[in-house]
C-alpha cells in the first residue's frame, strides 16, 4: 500500500502552505525521516518528512505551489506500484495530482460549433482586424457575459478562479482565447487554492491580496463581495492595467516573512498610540565584563560564559527589571489589559528571510548563561529556517538591538499586542556632569566623558502612560549601570 504524504496543518488559522523547495525527486529512495520538502506558512518555514521508507513515486505539486493543508503532496511506495486507489482514499480527486493542473471546467456556455476548439490555433494576431464573417461576429453583450470564450480559455479561467467576463478578447470578433486569459492572469494577483475553488464565476478580479506573496484568500474574496467588487476592476469588469515605464527595473514580490512583517508593522502603527522615550546610561561595566571574558577565554569557557555578549547582558537586565514593573509586561487586547506573571522575552533577529522574533520562555527565571544559550539557539534556528511557530509566538516584551550596526537612536515599532518594546542603541562617548571632581578634564571642572549605551522605549500610550514607562526605563538604566551587582545578587 502506497504512503500518501499530506500537507500538514501548522496552526488553526493556516489554510494553505507554499512549497518552497523539494529535497527529493521522483524515483529517489527515502527513509522514514528523510526530508522531502520545505514549506512556508505566514509565520515560519518547516520541513516535511517522508513518514515511510520506499521510493518517491509521484510529486503532486511543484516548488512555489500554494497547497491547501491536509491535501496530498507526494506518494511513497514500492517501485512501479499502482498508487491511484490509495491516492483516491487520501481525498485527492485527481484534478490537480498527476498533471499538476486543475481539470477543465465544463464549457456549458460555449457556442455550439464543432470547429470551436480550433479557434486558439487559428486565431488572428492581436493587431489584426476582426473578421467580418457573421459566424465569428459577437455582440457586446455576449462578450461581457463570457459567452464568446473558447473552451480552453474558459477552462483555464475556471481553474485559476478568474472571472471570464474580466478578460478582454483578442480573437476573431473579440473572442476570448487562451492567451487572453494568461495575459489577464499576469495583471491579477494569484489566488490561494481555497480561494480558486470559490472564485469561479464571482465576477471579481483582484490585483492584490493579503495572503503569502500577495495571494488572494477566501477572506479577501468575502471583503471584495461585500464591497461589490469595487476597487480592483475598471468599468465593465475589466482588470485595471498595470502601469509600466521604459526604464529598466526589477520587481520583487513581497511575500513570506517579508509580507507578514509589512502587514504587522502597518497594523501596529495604525491600531496603537505609539510613544517613544529615549535615555542613556553608563556602559563601562558592560564593557568591563565583556573585556574580562575575552581576556581569559579558557577560564571563561570552564565557567560556561565565554559566549556571553553585551546583548545577553541587556536581555538579562531587562527580564529582571520587568519583574518589578509588571504593567510593562503586558498585552492590550481590545479594552482589556492582560498582565503576565512570567516574562516571555522576545529578541529580534535579522535573517536572510527578514526580521524574526523568537521568544525566550520564562526569562525572568533564567540565569545569565541560560538566557545567552537560549538566545543563540533560537537565533540559529531563525537563520537556518528551522524555528517552529511556537518559538515565534507568545512573547510579552520585545528587545530589538541595532547598537551593533552603529545606530545611536531609533524608534522601534511595537510587536502588538505587547504594550512596549525596547530598542538598544550603540555605545558612544558622551559628556557627563559630575559633582565629585573625579575623572574630569582640565578645561572642564564639572564634566567628564564616559561610555554610554542608548535605549529607545516605545510604548502603547493606550495602555501605559509616559511617567510609569519612564520609571521602568530609569530602573533598567540603573540595572545596566550596576550590572555586576545584579549578576552577583542572583
Amino acid at each position: 500500500m502506497a504512503h500518501i504524504i499530506i500537507m500538514p496543518r501548522q496552526g488553526n488559522t493556516v489554510e494553505s502552505c507554499i512549497i518552497t523547495d523539494w529535497k527529493v525527486k521522483e524515483g529517489d529512495k527515502v527513509n522514514v525521516d528523510t526530508t522531502v520538502c520545505e514549506v512556508e506558512t505566514d509565520k515560519a518555514s518547516f520541513e516535511v518528512p517522508a513518514g515511510s521508507a520506499g521510493t518517491v513515486l509521484k510529486l503532486l505539486y511543484s516548488s512555489g505551489d500554494d497547497v491547501p493543508v491536509l491535501k496530498p503532496i507526494a506518494v511513497i511506495g514500492a517501485a512501479g506500484e499502482d498508487y491511484a486507489a490509495d491516492l483516491g482514499k487520501a481525498g485527492d480527486s485527481g484534478n490537480a495530482a498527476d498533471s499538476g493542473k486543475a481539470a477543465p471546467a465544463p464549457d456549458v456556455a460555449a457556442p455550439a460549433k464543432t470547429a470551436a476548439p480550433a479557434a486558439d490555433k487559428t486565431a488572428a494576431p492581436i493587431s489584426a482586424a476582426p473578421s467580418a464573417s457573421p459566424a465569428s461576429t459577437t455582440s457586446p453583450a455576449a462578450v461581457a457575459s463570457g459567452a464568446s470564450a473558447s473552451p480552453r480559455a474558459r477552462a483555464l479561467a475556471g481553474s485559476e478562479g478568474l472571472p471570464i467576463n474580466a478578460v478582454a478578447g483578442s480573437g476573431p470578433g473579440g473572442r476570448i482565447i487562451e492567451r487572453d486569459v494568461r495575459a489577464a492572469m499576469e495583471n491579477n494577483a494569484p489566488l490561494t487554492a481555497a480561494a480558486k475553488a470559490a472564485a469561479s464565476g464571482t465576477g471579481i478580479a483582484m490585483q492584490s491580496g493579503s495572503g503569502l506573496g500577495g495571494r488572494v484568500t477566501l477572506e479577501d474574496l468575502g471583503s471584495a463581495r461585500a464591497a461589490g467588487g469595487a476597487g480592483n476592476t475598471a468599468a465593465g469588469g475589466r482588470p485595471i492595467p498595470s502601469f509600466s515605464i521604459e526604464d529598466s527595473y526589477t520587481d520583487t514580490p513581497i511575500k513570506g516573512i517579508r509580507k507578514i512583517i509589512s502587514d504587522r508593522m502597518h497594523a501596529s502603527l495604525s491600531e496603537t498610540a505609539q510613544f517613544t522615550l529615549n535615555a542613556s546610561c553608563p556602559a563601562q561595566k558592560l564593557l568591563d565584563i565583556r573585556a574580562r571574558i575575552k581576556a581569559m577565554p579558557e577560564y571563561a569557557e570552564s565557567l560556561g560564559i565565554s559566549r556571553i555578549t553585551i546583548n545577553d547582558l541587556v536581555l538579562f537586565a531587562t527580564a529582571q527589571t520587568l519583574k518589578k514593573f509588571p504593567y510593562m509586561n503586558a498585552h492590550k487586547n481590545g479594552d482589556m489589559i492582560r498582565t503576565f506573571d512570567r516574562v516571555h522575552l522576545a529578541g529580534a533577529v535579522d535573517t536572510p528571510r527578514g526580521l524574526m522574533v523568537p521568544v525566550i520562555r520564562n526569562a525572568d527565571l533564567l540565569s545569565l548563561t541560560q538566557i545567552s544559550s537560549e538566545m543563540k539557539r533560537l537565533a540559529a534556528a531563525c537563520i537556518n529556517g528551522t524555528a517552529s511557530p511556537d518559538e515565534l509566538s507568545g512573547s510579552t516584551f520585545t528587545v530589538s538591538n541595532l547598537g551593533g550596526l552603529g545606530i545611536n537612536n531609533f524608534t522601534p515599532v511595537l510587536n502588538a499586542p505587547e504594550i512596549a518594546i525596547l530598542g538598544v542603541c550603540n555605545i558612544e562617548m558622551k559628556p557627563v556632569e559630575v559633582t565629585d571632581g573625579s575623572g574630569v578634564c582640565e578645561c572642564c571642572s564639572n564634566v567628564r566623558f564616559e561610555n554610554q549605551i542608548g535605549f529607545s522605549l516605545t510604548i502603547n500610550h493606550q495602555a501605559v502612560d509616559g511617567a510609569p514607562a519612564a520609571r521602568f526605563l530609569q530602573a533598567l538604566c540603573d540595572a545596566i549601570a550596576n550590572i555586576d551587582l545584579l549578576i552577583t545578587a542572583l
